[in-house]
């Protein structure tokens, strides 16, 4: 899990850490100042440290986590799990958006089939 070095870059461990599907998103995702550092943006070749707080915003989610562990390899989700832990305030966020959301209705959409958009076209055209 943890390697020989006491350093890594940001986007390398955004991406092993499985915040991000590559480290193109990661290194978009910090360049857009969604991911912050002690409240500050950084650059994609930031290094972090083990104790180092990031703030991660993911639409409405904004996810408070400490660094536990560096790793640059991508491993199975519980590995990853184990490199970082999510605050309790962050936590309480989640449960309280995801409450919300289920409050919401859903919202329907209509997608016409192959002969709907047949029967569509009859009628607009008058065939």
């Amino acid at each position: 899990m943890s390697d020989t070095t006491d350093k890594l870059r940001i986007d390398k461990w955004l991406w092993a850490a499985r915040f991000y599907k590559t480290r193109r998103l990661a290194v978009d995702a910090i360049e857009n100042g969604r991911v912050l550092i002690d409240g500050a943006r950084i650059k994609p070749a930031k290094t972090i440290a083990v104790g180092d707080q990031l703030v991660l915003h993911f639409g409405q989610m904004r996810v408070e986590i400490e660094v536990l562990a560096l790793s640059d390899k991508r491993g199975p989700a519980p590995v990853a799990q184990q490199l970082y832990r999510e605050s309790e305030e962050s936590r309480a966020r989640h449960a309280e958006i995801a409450a919300q959301r289920k409050m919401q209705p859903e919202v329907f959409t209509y997608r016409p089939t192959k002969r709907d958009r047949r029967e569509i076209e009859k009628f607009r055209h008058g065939k």
